[in-house]
C-alpha cells in the first residue's frame, strides 16, 4: 500500500513539472508568435506620389541634394564581379570605391590592411567619411554580388533628413539583436557615420577584431556598434509593405512567386521600386542592366516627374 502511495506522488509530481514545462514553453511559442506581429523596429515607408507634385526648381534642388557615396567590398577572387558592378550600377552612385585586402592589377581599388572581413569593412567606413564627409549625405555599402539601382534608393530618402541617425536595409534577427543584413546592402545617413565614426576609436563599444564574444559576422558586429549610440536597424519597404532591400535574386522571387500566387506572379514577386537584389552572377548583373535603364515597351510611358541628375563627368546611363 506505502509502495502504491508513494508510486502516486510520484506520478502526481511528475506529472505537475511536465504541465509547468509545457505552460512556459506554451509561452515562449506564444511571445515569439506576438512578436512576430509586434516588431521592435521601424518600418520605413518610400514616400507616396504625393511628394512628386513639386516645382522644377524643386527638383533640381532636390537632385543636386542627394549624394550617394557607394562603397563595395571585394576580395581577390571577385575580379569578374568587379567588372561587372564597374560596368553596370555602380556607374549610378555619385562615387563608387572598390575596397580590399590585397591589391588587384587589372582594377583599381582601395586596399585596406587585414583579411578579416570585419576589419576591412570598419577600415572602408573610416576611410569613406574621412574622406567625404563634407560631399555626400548618404552611404551604402554592399558586397559586389548585390545588384543596386541607386535612383530609387534616392527616391526612397526623398523625405528623410540625413541628419538622423538612419541604419536601414532589409533587417534581420540573431537572438536579441536586430541588424540589416549585409546582402541586401547597408544605408548609413551622415549622422549614423559621424556616430560610427566615434564608436569605433572605443574599443568596449566597438571591437578592434572579431574574436571570443565578438566572433559574429560583420554585420552583427555593425548593428551591435550603432547601437550603442542609439542607432537602430529599420526595415525599409514600399507603400504596400514589400521589401526594397532584397537578399535574392529576382529569379528566386519569381519562382516562389509562381508557388504561392500562380495567378499573380509579377504583381506578387517584388516590389517595383525595389532598390537592390542580390546573390547575382556577372552575367545576371548584365541582363539586370538592360531590363533596368535598356528596355522599354513601345507606346508605354511612366509618369515619374522626379529626375535624379547623374554625377559631373559621369557615364552612367
Amino acid at each position: 500500500m506505502l509502495s502504491q502511495c508513494n508510486s502516486f506522488l510520484k506520478g502526481v509530481i511528475l506529472g505537475s513539472a511536465i504541465f509547468a514545462m509545457i505552460t512556459v514553453l506554451g509561452h515562449l511559442r506564444l511571445g515569439r508568435r506576438n512578436g512576430m506581429h509586434h516588431h521592435d523596429h521601424h518600418h520605413l515607408q518610400a514616400p507616396n506620389k504625393e511628394v512628386l507634385k513639386m516645382s522644377e526648381a524643386e527638383r533640381v534642388e532636390l537632385s543636386n541634394y542627394f549624394r550617394v557615396y557607394c562603397i563595395i567590398l571585394a576580395s581577390s577572387t571577385d575580379v569578374s564581379l568587379w567588372a561587372a558592378v564597374k560596368e553596370t550600377w555602380s556607374k549610378h552612385c555619385d562615387k563608387a570605391e572598390f575596397f580590399s585586402s590585397k591589391p588587384v592589377k587589372v582594377f583599381e581599388s582601395i586596399v585596406l590592411n587585414g583579411s578579416d572581413t570585419w576589419l576591412v569593412m570598419k577600415q572602408a567606413f573610416l576611410f569613406a567619411f574621412n574622406e567625404s564627409k563634407d560631399q555626400y549625405n548618404w552611404f551604402f555599402i554592399a558586397y559586389p554580388t548585390t545588384f543596386a539601382i541607386i535612383e530609387n534608393l534616392k527616391y526612397f530618402l526623398l523625405r528623410k533628413d540625413p541628419s538622423q541617425p538612419f541604419y536601414l536595409g532589409h533587417t534581420e534577427h540573431f537572438i536579441r539583436i536586430e541588424y540589416v543584413s549585409m546582402e541586401g546592402g547597408i544605408v548609413l545617413s551622415i549622422e549614423s557615420m559621424k556616430r560610427l565614426n566615434r564608436l569605433l576609436t572605443v574599443s568596449r563599444k566597438c571591437p578592434e577584431e572579431r574574436k571570443g564574444f565578438w566572433n559574429l559576422h560583420e554585420e552583427l558586429l555593425l548593428a551591435m556598434c550603432l547601437r550603442n549610440d542609439g542607432v537602430l536597424a529599420e526595415n525599409a519597404e514600399d507603400d504596400e509593405g514589400k521589401d526594397l532591400f532584397n537578399t535574392k535574386t529576382i529569379g528566386m522571387f519569381i519562382r516562389e512567386a509562381m508557388t504561392d500566387y500562380p495567378n499573380d506572379v509579377i504583381e506578387e514577386c517584388c516590389s517595383d521600386m525595389a532598390i537592390t537584389f542580390s546573390r547575382l552572377t556577372p552575367d545576371q548583373m548584365h541582363v539586370m542592366m538592360y531590363g533596368v535603364y535598356r528596355l522599354r515597351a513601345f507606346g508605354h510611358t511612366f509618369n515619374d516627374a522626379l529626375i535624379f541628375l547623374p554625377p559631373n563627368g559621369s557615364d552612367n546611363d
